[in-house]
């Protein structure tokens, strides 16, 4: 099979050498023409995966019509804020019957879409074409080759078993899940609730604290989730639990360091400052998240308290003060 991944970051690299490894012809898009050369001639993608030898097999390019020329799939890995503008780009490029995979974690601002919505509302792709992929898929690891797990969500579920069997490599093991909607919500609030949890660790807070963030964290998911028709169980899978137990727990998490600045007493541009421009993209989707939840009229006191400190000013201590001061109620 011919694929394309569009992203060069650590998950678009990671994702390319798995595709690579399952046996396939795969060519990465990259932004910067002068890192497409590094990987091609080098097979090391030093900016964001360095150390890692990634196979001689794997193609680069800046050439975007070079990238998707033929290809069956496409895998999207681009921050999240920045797929419509992209997409618009690479619509006429995209070969009429190849699926589109999105491998991004994230709502985007003033629509609240979901990325598959996105993509199918600029592509005019039919839902049926598009699957998206999550789960606890820390990039390094999986470039390390790690035995790691994952989901792939898409309505065809006949499509979502191809995709399935063109990933499976010796240390990725795909599972499938018809509840696009699941999947994605899954991948973009744990993005938040990681945030929180880095925040409460910036502030010196243990395991408690960061496990009652987890755990209330999933309820909130679950309930946003609900009300936009997902299946509940989803959140107990690798795309709910399982992603959010990663994102909040490893020191390989941008979502959680970046929240541990914050606790730290950092403002959100002294904490964008020093990850060399790199905001997390809980940062970036806890406002689209949030507004997501209030056009339903869901409960996301995790979600609104994390968008009070980036955007409103509120101090870390405050927050924690908000959560501890909450009425008390029935878990469930």
């Amino acid at each position: 099979m011919r694929a394309a991944v569009l992203g060069s970051g650590n998950w678009g690299t990671a994702f390319a050498k798995v595709l690579v490894d399952a046996g396939h012809e795969v060519t990465l898009w990259a932004r910067r023409p002068e890192l497409a050369e590094v990987i091609a001639r080098t097979h090391t993608n030093p900016d964001y995966l360095p150390g890692i030898a990634l196979p001689p097999q794997l193609s680069a390019t800046h050439d975007a019509a070079a990238a998707l020329a033929g290809a069956e799939l496409v895998a999207i890995a681009i921050p999240a804020q920045t797929l419509r503008e992209n997409l618009v780009g690479w619509a006429p490029l995209l070969p009429p019957t190849a699926t589109l995979v999105s491998l991004m974690k994230g709502v985007e601002l003033g629509t609240a879409k979901r990325m598959s919505e996105v993509i199918a509302e600029v592509t005019g792709a039919a839902p049926e074409r598009i699957a998206v992929l999550s789960g606890p898929n820390l990039a390094l690891e999986i470039a390390r080759e790690q035995p790691t797990a994952t989901v792939v969500a898409c309505t065809d579920l006949d499509r979502a078993v191809a995709i399935q069997r063109a990933l499976t490599a010796p240390y990725f093991r795909p599972y499938t899940n018809a509840d696009v909607v699941g999947c994605e919500l899954g991948g973009a609030v744990k993005n938040v609730i990681a945030l929180a949890v880095g925040i409460a660790h910036g502030m010196g807070y243990g395991d408690n604290t960061a496990a009652s963030l987890i755990t209330r964290g999933l309820a909130e998911t679950s309930r946003l989730g609900t009300a936009l028709g997902a299946d509940p169980l989803t959140f107990a899978g690798l795309a709910g639990l399982g992603d959010l137990v990663a994102t909040c727990s490893s020191p390989l998490s941008r979502n959680r360091a970046f929240g541990t600045r914050l606790g730290g007493g950092e403002s959100l541009q002294q904490a964008q400052e020093a990850t060399h421009g790199q905001v997390a993209e809980g940062a970036k989707s806890c406002r689209s998240v949030l507004e997501l939840a209030q056009r339903h009229g869901v409960d996301v006191p995790i979600t609104q308290a994390v968008e009070a400190v980036c955007f409103r000013g509120l101090t870390p201590q405050a927050m924690l003060e908000r959560f501890m001061s909450r009425s008390v109620k029935s878990e469930v």
